[in-house]
């Protein structure tokens, strides 16, 4: 236990000088008995027909009192307090197929609209980083709770080429490691170093990677999805749009489009993640509600003052309802 005044500690020498003045109170009593046996008063004067019992409501007086002067000095304990604390990281796949209407207005532009949504509901111990990948990835957004600067990255991104999901996911957990501590990846090719799961972990660290279409670029998506397992990184997919697939036509010529639906599952599945298929807007914004981050149980500082105050208050009370009840006074 700490104390953030602690210098108030110096109101509990008053403690052995009351109890001081309770035993010369108690002597001066055993006097007046004394002096006025012959009056019959004996037993009154002293108390003896009580006996151990006239000590109860002083001794609670003074326990009470204890704690009150404890709970001046604000104290402060290390407690384990659940919160809704994490990392996540929005990666955005801005291929040139996600300007397909098949999503009002756009694919892109549903995914964004749902996405300022879900930011917009994060408490303020969740940091949200924004990640855009096509045929390579950058990050737009270094994760924050600044949820001003999150929603303006996310209106800043624009369809762009080819996809490759190996470098969303690899930007993604650089993003994370920037934060964490954790080596940087520099590629899905690159043998991994030694991994530190437990940090990123602890801070309950996922990837939501939003995509349309098929990987067509290297590396190996499957291999840096190892990565994110590897550091304890789970990595959701959201595949925006049909199976089937549809015909979008990119500087004029016509492209069939169609998600992976077999490599976005197990991407997930390697990384302990869940996959989703919106076909619709509202499908993927009640994806978004699914994906929450961890409570976790932190280990902090919290100030107990209220709960010392409330003991001692309560202990008072006490202490002076036995007095009045058995002795009409207050000790």
């Amino acid at each position: 236990m700490s104390f953030i005044w602690p210098a108030l500690l110096w109101s509990l020498v008053i403690i052995p000088l009351l109890i001081l003045l309770y035993l010369r109170m108690q002597k001066r009593r055993g006097q007046y008995a004394v002096r006025y046996g012959s009056l019959g008063l004996i037993q009154q004067a002293s108390g003896r027909g009580v006996g151990p019992r006239r000590h109860i409501p002083a001794l609670l007086f003074l326990i009470g009192l204890t704690i009150l002067f404890v709970a001046l000095a604000r104290p402060q304990m290390v407690m384990g307090l659940p919160k809704v604390e994490g990392i996540v990281i929005l990666a955005f796949d801005v291929s040139g197929s996600m300007s397909a209407d098949d999503f009002e207005p756009t694919r892109l532009e549903a995914a964004k609209s749902v996405a300022k949504d879900f930011v917009a509901r994060q408490p303020s111990t969740v940091q949200v980083g924004v990640v855009a990948f096509s045929e390579s990835g950058f990050s737009v957004q270094l994760p924050s709770n600044d949820q001003a600067a999150i929603l303006a990255s996310i209106d800043r991104l624009q369809p762009q080429r080819g996809t490759s999901l190996a470098s969303g996911i690899i930007v993604s957990l650089n993003t994370i490691a920037t934060m964490t501590g954790q080596d940087q990846i520099l590629s899905a090719d690159s043998q991994p170093a030694a991994p530190a799961p437990k940090a990123a972990a602890n801070n309950s660290a996922v990837i939501v990677l939003l995509t349309d279409g098929e990987n067509n670029s290297n590396p190996d998506p499957l291999a840096a999805a190892q990565f994110a397992a590897d550091r304890g990184v789970r990595i959701h997919t959201i595949a925006i749009g049909s199976v089937e697939g549809v015909n979008l036509k990119v500087n004029g010529f016509t492209v069939h489009t169609k998600v992976d639906e077999a490599a976005l599952q197990k991407i997930a599945g390697v990384t302990d993640g869940l996959y989703f298929n919106a076909k619709t807007e509202k499908d993927l914004r009640q994806i978004y509600e699914s994906i929450e981050p961890r409570l976790v149980v932190k280990q902090e500082k919290s100030e107990v003052t209220a709960v010392f105050a409330g003991l001692s208050t309560l202990i008072l009370l006490v202490g002076g309802m036995l007095s009045l009840l058995w002795f009409s006074h207050i000790p």
